[in-house]
């Protein structure tokens, strides 16, 4: 299975995961297929959602925390599997975090007033949506080098 999406709501950071699994137990094959389906599950939101206004951000943020309670759930068994599954939780709830902030910033330069303070408040904004739009980068990268540690793995036989 070959998938593709980039985190376009608030950053141009590529996930993929592609898995060649080949020799592996079907414990271990359907426990990397589990992961699989519900990470690309929540990469296929942010790709869905890109470029979209604060209502989407902030449902997008809630979307993504379940996705982060359905990677937490996975009953896996496979300790390095575990691994992964938590690692990922980690990486989507700091993202639903982070989109969150970046759609409350980004409403509150939208009733901003044309003042001394409403330019206050603009600036404010735009140094929080910088720091999601860092934030989203860095765990980008972080699921990226995940992803392909977690391939590498579940391509390798028992």
């Amino acid at each position: 299975m070959s998938v593709s999406h980039k985190y376009t709501v608030i950053a141009p950071v590529s996930l993929s995961i592609a898995l060649l699994i080949t020799s592996c137990s079907e414990n271990k094959v359907s426990q990397c297929q589990r992961l699989v389906r519900v990470v690309n599950a929540g990469t296929s939101l942010i790709d869905k959602n890109k470029g979209t206004q604060v209502i989407t951000s902030i449902q997008l943020s809630k979307d993504l925390e379940f996705v982060t309670k359905s990677i937490k759930e996975l009953n896996l068994t496979d300790p390095k599997l575990k691994e992964f599954q938590s690692s990922f939780a980690k990486i989507f709830q700091n993202l639903s975090q982070a989109v969150a902030k970046a759609g409350r910033a980004l409403g509150a330069t939208k009733i901003a007033q044309a003042s001394e303070s409403g330019r206050a408040k603009i600036q404010k904004a735009r140094a929080e949506i910088d720091s999601a739009l860092t934030t989203a980068t860095t765990l980008g990268k972080q699921s990226d080098t995940l992803v392909n540690q977690m391939n590498k793995y579940c391509s390798q036989p028992e």
